[in-house]
């Protein structure tokens, strides 16, 4: 198999294109120095994008060598990186003898520049045959008076030393010289880190004897003397106390990454509290002070990790750490926020609160657009304490109350659905509200308020004041009829008769369903007078807002009807209110049915306000008002107990979770360390930066081999030359695939190569190499794909191959240089879809705002309308939002699904199907989301597997 080339650096340029070997000699060969720079670039590039420009290191060695221009001088040394420095053969080229002699005069040089130039080049070198005539100039430069000369010479003799120790077996002895006499920081880290890798022993007796001043050494340095000190308490457990006090002094750096290492290293010595508080205290300092978002965002994740296993330090610590809400990043912010509302307890509740409240009201002067996602956050946080703790709402829904009048519609619709389920739970809270809310009822802007504090005064309006009040600001927001002047109804009403509505398609609802709608109702509206300056119920109505029409009839109704059943009721007041009513209740209709509107009512809302009208003529129905009054409550307190059911579910599951699973249980086995073998590793001290690249690579997962076998592709046929296949491991942006090559010819192949190409957004990390396979021997080829966004990719490409022989056998057909085509893979879009939870208003928020839609039409074999959503979501791998009565014959359907990629995308599906009589199922599957490819590889996975039906579990509405 041929060895794997050197490569010290990568340079990425897509606009490099093919130039002639000739011409670039010629650049090469002038005397223009910029031209001579401007040609090596070129070479350089080209070289690292797999051009073999061998031939021109003769042209570089006579007219760039002896050059002195310090920027051709520093192309020339990454020229020598890239090229090939030896021949087809395996020996050393003999230009490089040339070569040679060059760096050592350059590391006599009297300029400290080229010397350290030379010094990096030769840092990098991996070639015996160069590094070992030049051992004694190393050797010399370091005690060179420039730092810059000193500190490359230790990286140069560093190199030296680990590759061919042979060279300077003397190496560590004189770096351990070199750092004791040494007073540049850069040079002395550089030598720190060549005795840590080389020689431990002597990095420890270094680190002891300047462990009381390390706190004024230099941060670079500090970094990698925590590091060592990491790596030694893991190997030797018992020597931790030798160095804890090293780090807590080490803990009051002004450098942030030492003070971040330190908190690490505290954190993975000690489990006292006193060093994870230090190291708390040391998060929150970076959190609060650190401008860099990134860091803030690690920071947090590291204390929502020390939350798990130390939750007590970090609550006695909760003021520190919402500080971090001064950020003004959201994504921080609802971290912070996430990560106190596991850490409130009664304790700290009360000030926990006085921050929120803090935190809201400063948003009211901020800037709208970054306001509202944050304003919107404060209030789900605020309503998670008060779920916590019930003794906490009645100081915070005050607050919220001065928000229903925002005009932003996802802020104060989730401040008023707060407000209402607060009212349901505390009564004792009830009074105050109403009050106040029939204050604000003037000011509210949104629909959705509207309709809900409606709901709120119908339900909770209970004494005759309150009904009194509720009443006239009602009548004050409605206004006198009609709603519009009689001569613009009649002209109105008159077209309308005049004009016959042809049907045309369905119009889309803001909750996602289909509504129908006439080709006249979408004709350009009458104007109907000048718009009021702030909104209300009578300037909603004529712009065609009739969902409210029918909540405000409800909601009259239900005031009349409580105040029918007072005992102190003036029947008088009560026929004059009804009376009233009745009259806005008929305008609506007539209004809604004029054409005024820039669309008509539909037959629900006018099939509710004719109910209304019909109540109303009879208020004293005690049965009917029992209906009215008191089922529609009981139903509202029906799903906050099923939430309530949900969220203890939601918990219960969390704690089953594997990564939160108790790890060892009080009657697990003792396992003592000294009376372990040999072979045993001791793991008590998890060094979190040794699993990066296995937690990177997926190889810190536990897989079983037959889970493995159903990941494997047949690439080639079992006839081809070359029989190939591949096990495809998707981890997170990152596809693996592990290529098993397998010669099944009686002679060897040479320059096999396997060439791969992608469709979709997946990107190649690495060139294909060229390898030898042996007859009847196999082969292995792990390469790595870069996935950038939620799409089913596709992976191609063929094995191309020469045989020993300039031609082939007669008998075998093949050719000197052959290919074999292989089998496309498909990259599943279900790798990188996990079920998530949203609120309602959430899902409807982004259902308006996602512009790709895709529409895929149902076409099962399964009869029941539940089996068919339990199929859609086990193969969708999405959460359903809905919660379905498993038990109902309903031969309707509609759910909401949610899921997230793991490139933050979101994917939305509404389901909306029927039973048909003949028993099939009929109906759409509507798929939002905003980029094209999650909405079309989802749709093509729905249509596929919708067909194949197996019974699936029932997943757990959320």
């Amino acid at each position: 198999m041929a060895m794997e080339k050197q490569c010290t650096y990568l340079i990425f340029d897509e606009s490099v294109t093919r130039v002639e070997t000739a011409e670039l000699a010629q650049g090469l060969e002038s005397s223009d120095v910029k031209s001579k720079q401007n040609t090596l670039k070129k070479i350089i590039l080209l070289m690292l994008n797999g051009e073999q420009l061998g031939s021109l290191l003769m042209k570089v060695i006579q007219y760039v060598v002896p050059n002195e221009d310090k920027t051709l001088k520093k192309l020339l040394y990454l020229y020598l990186e890239a090229v090939e420095k030896r021949s087809a053969d395996g020996h050393l080229l003999p230009e490089m003898i040339l070569i040679c002699n060059m760096i050592r005069n350059d590391l006599n040089h009297p300029n400290e520049f080229v010397r350290g130039s030379a010094l990096r080049f030769l840092s990098r070198m991996k070639e015996r045959d160069i590094l070992e005539p030049l051992v004694s100039s190393l050797k010399v430069n370091l005690e060179h008076r420039h730092s810059y000369v000193r500190r490359n010479a230790v990286l140069a003799i560093y190199n030296t030393h680990r590759s061919f120790e042979e060279l300077i077996p003397d190496g560590p002895e004189l770096i351990g010289d070199f750092i004791d006499a040494e007073s540049d920081v850069s040079a002395k880290r550089n030598a720190f880190v060549m005795l840590c890798n080389c020689e431990q022993e002597r990095a420890m007796r270094y680190l002891v004897s300047v462990i009381d001043q390390i706190s004024g050494m230099g941060d670079i340095i500090q970094l990698n003397m925590l590091e060592l000190i990491r790596k030694v308490c893991r190997q030797d457990p018992f020597q931790k106390s030798k160095y804890i006090r090293a780090v807590f002094n080490l803990q009051s750096s002004a450098s942030n990454s030492v003070a971040f290492e330190c908190a690490s290293t505290l954190v993975s010595l000690s489990s006292a509290q006193t060093a994870v508080k230090t190291a708390v205290q040391a998060y929150c300092q970076l959190l609060s002070t650190h401008s860099d978002n990134n860091v803030k965002l690690i920071v947090l994740d590291k204390l929502s990790d020390l939350q798990k296993k130390h939750p007590d330090v970090l609550k006695g610590l909760i003021m520190d750490i919402i500080r971090g809400l001064s950020s003004p990043n959201i994504d921080i912010r609802k971290k912070v926020l996430d990560l106190v509302m596991e850490l409130v307890n009664m304790s700290n509740i009360d000030e926990v609160i006085v921050v929120l409240k803090k935190e809201i009201m400063k948003t009211q002067g901020a800037d709208a657009e970054k306001s509202t996602d944050y304003r919107q956050m404060l209030v789900q946080a605020i309503h998670t304490c008060v779920i916590k703790f019930p003794e906490v709402a009645g100081t915070v829904v005050h607050v919220l109350i001065d928000f229903i009048d925002d005009s932003n519609a996802s802020s104060a619709s989730e401040v008023i659905l707060f407000i209402r389920e607060v009212v349901e739970t505390y009564p004792r809270l009830r009074e105050t509200v109403v009050t106040r809310l029939i204050e604000y009822f003037p000011t509210i802007k949104v629909p959705k308020v509207f309709r809900v504090v409606l709901w709120i005064f119908s339900e909770y309006c209970n004494s005759q004041s309150e009904l009194d009040a509720a009443f006239a600001a009602i009548k004050a927001s409605l206004g006198s009829c009609p709603f519009v002047d009689e001569e613009t109804l009649s002209v109105a009403e008159n077209t309308a008769t005049a004009s016959t509505p042809k049907q045309s398609g369905p119009a889309v609802l803001m909750d996602g369903t289909y509504a129908t709608q006439a080709s006249a109702s979408m004709a350009v509206p009458t104007s109907v007078g000048k718009k009021e300056d702030t909104p209300s119920l009578r300037t909603l109505l004529i712009a065609g807002d009739f969902f409210v029409a029918a909540v405000s009839a409800s909601t009259l109704t239900k005031l009349m009807l409580r105040y029918a059943g007072l005992k102190s009721a003036d029947p008088a007041i009560l026929n004059e209110r009804v009376a009233e009513c009745m009259q806005w209740i008929c305008g609506m209709v007539r209004l809604g049915k004029s054409g005024v509107t820039p669309g008509r009512m539909d037959d629900d809302c006018q099939e509710r306000l004719w109910l209304c009208l019909l109540m109303l003529s009879d208020p004293h129905n005690e049965t009917m008002r029992d209906i009215w009054t008191e089922k529609c409550r009981a139903s509202y307190a029906q799903l906050l107990v099923h939430k309530q059911k949900q969220v203890a579910v939601a918990k219960d599951a969390a704690q089953d979770d594997p990564k939160t699973k108790v790890k060892a249980h009080v009657d697990d086995l003792i396992s003592f360390r000294q009376l372990r073998g040999k072979g045993v590793v001791v793991t008590e001290i998890e060094d979190e930066d040794a699993l990066d690249l296995s937690r990177a690579t997926g190889a810190a997962e536990d897989e079983d081999f037959s889970s493995r076998l159903k990941r494997v592709t047949q690439l080639t046929g079992l006839s081809d030359p070359i029989y190939a296949e591949a096990v495809v491991t998707v981890h997170e942006y990152d596809v693996v695939l592990d290529v098993l090559m397998i010669n099944q010819l009686s002679e060897p192949l040479h320059n096999v190569c396997l060439e791969l190409a992608t469709v979709g957004d997946l990107k190649l990390c690495e060139r294909p190499q060229s390898y030898t396979i042996l007859p009847h021997a196999s082969l292995n080829i792990r390469a790595n794909i870069k996935v950038s966004s939620t799409e089913t990719g596709i992976i191609y490409g063929n094995i191309v191959y020469d045989l020993s022989s300039s031609g082939a056998p007669a008998n075998s057909g093949l050719d000197a240089g052959s290919m074999v085509i292989l089998n496309d893979i498909h990259i599943d879009i279900m790798d990188y879809i996990t079920p998530a939870t949203c609120t309602l208003l959430q899902f409807r928020c982004m259902w308006a705002e996602f512009e790709w839609e895709n529409k895929v039409a149902v076409n099962t074999s399964i009869s029941d309308p539940v089996k068919y959503l339990h199929h859609i979501v086990a193969c969708t791998n999405m959460n359903c939002l809905t919660h379905i009565d498993e038990e109902s014959e309903c031969g309707f359907l509609a759910a909401n699904l949610y899921a997230k990629s793991i490139f933050g995308e979101d994917a939305l599906v509404n389901v909306s199907i029927e039973k048909q009589r003949d028993g099939h199922l009929s109906g759409y599957l509507r798929i939002r989301s905003k980029t094209q490819g999650i909405a079309l590889s989802l749709g093509d996975k729905i249509t596929a597997k919708q067909k194949n039906f197996a019974d699936p579990p029932k997943p757990a509405a959320a």
